[in-house]
């Protein structure tokens, strides 16, 4: 993803480098080690930066992960369970992903959900019942929505 760096920085210039990585867009500690990784950084100094980076509220991790949830559901229509393993894969603690899921109201989740099914069933061109339910159900399960909303909508749609 990244690539190595032939240029060397000063403590001061990959602190200053990564506030302005910070500032443009909420970040998680993941993302922000392997930049300072991928800047040729030793381990105390990457340790000294994300601290610096936390005490000055450019580094919060319950802040990246509730605008997480917030942009990934209503930008990309993804479901609590893709959002919540997107999270994990960022080492995201427990708690965090919980606060991020509060972020969703659940009124909204709904109409999300039925608005992109039905959608998504009027895209599918199979004409087989059994082969269009496959279908939606493969693609709602990929965006991370629940097997129980999933099942009982694809049975409203689709009669066999």
């Amino acid at each position: 993803m990244y690539f190595k760096n032939d240029k060397s920085y000063t403590l001061n210039e990959a602190t200053k480098k990564l506030e302005h990585y910070c500032a443009y867009q909420e970040r998680c500690h993941k993302e922000v080690v392997s930049k300072l990784s991928n800047m040729g950084m030793i381990p105390d100094a990457i340790n000294q930066i994300v601290a610096h980076l936390i005490q000055e509220n450019y580094l919060n991790e319950e802040r990246f992960s509730r605008s997480f949830a917030r942009g990934k559901f209503r930008i990309k229509k993804w479901g609590k369970n893709r959002i919540t393993a997107e999270l994990k894969l960022r080492n995201i603690s427990k708690y965090n992903i919980r606060a991020a899921l509060t972020e969703i109201d659940e009124d909204e989740y709904l109409f999300t959900f039925n608005e992109l099914a039905e959608k998504k069933l009027t895209e599918i061109q199979e004409k087989q019942p059994q082969k269009r339910k496959k279908k939606l159900v493969d693609f709602l399960f990929y965006r991370g929505w629940e097997s129980h909303l999933v099942y009982d909508k694809a049975n409203e749609l689709i009669k066999n």
